[in-house]
């Protein structure tokens, strides 16, 4: 827990110190973001969670890898700067079904008056199995850039009980990110629920260009007895 507690200090460090510029996942580290994908740009992602110095062969370990695409398709000029939507579809590899489906649809800062924050409502993990892989995770965010300092999100989700447990299935959205200098980002978010999906989690990227990056994160699950993962995620636009 210290080791956490000191890295949490630095990425805030690294904020404080550091020049604003834009972010643009279509998540957090964890969580939803409001960004979405421009029109025509087609993300992939491919997302590394595993246990570390844990034997996979037990409860103790845990390695899921999922690959993404998505895809912004929204055309016309005359809204593409005030509004956007991307859609999408997931396949993972540690799953009793594999292919999963989500979508976004969002406003972007400034998009309703002058100083108006992002607003985003989405879902994902649309499973294709019945009580076994249709978690259905629907939610709205908002956000709101400060500036140097960074910006903060704010929102609700709920899921499907019968998979989530009936006083588990939803929660609050929380975030902080920012972007210093012109390579690295780094976020801190968490998701409510003592469930499977609720965690709190923090991370940083680099951009390899400015049409890839990687995110190398931590996630601390909620959920009594759930171990913490280790998270690598590549993220590459075309």
């Amino acid at each position: 827990m210290k080791k956490v507690v000191f890295f949490v200090a630095g990425l805030l460090f690294l904020f404080a110190q550091a020049s604003l510029v834009h972010a643009t996942p279509s998540t957090q580290i964890w969580i939803p973001s409001t960004d979405i994908q421009e029109f025509g740009v087609v993300h992939l992602g491919v997302d590394n969670y595993n246990t570390l110095n844990k034997d996979l062969t037990t409860d103790d370990g845990k390695m899921d890898l999922v690959y993404g695409l998505t895809v912004g398709v929204v055309p016309s000029e005359a809204v593409s700067d005030k509004f956007g939507i991307e859609i999408g579809i997931d396949w993972k590899e540690a799953a009793d079904d594999n292919l999963y489906f989500n979508a976004k649809a969002g406003l972007y800062e400034d998009a309703i008056f002058k100083g108006s924050p992002s607003l985003a409502f989405g879902g994902y993990d649309f499973g294709t199995k019945s009580d076994v892989t249709n978690v259905n995770i629907l939610y709205g965010l908002a956000a709101k850039t400060f500036g140097e300092i960074g910006r903060l999100s704010a929102g609700y989700y709920f899921g499907n009980e019968d998979l989530l447990g009936a006083n588990d299935d939803s929660g609050v959205l929380l975030s902080f990110d920012r972007s210093f200098g012109e390579k690295f980002w780094g976020a801190i978010d968490y998701m409510g629920g003592n469930n499977s999906y609720g965690a709190f989690s923090f991370g940083v990227s680099y951009a390899l260009s400015d049409k890839s990056s990687f995110i190398v994160g931590y996630d601390i699950y909620n959920a009594s007895g759930a171990k913490d993962t280790f998270t690598f995620q590549l993220d590459i636009n075309f």
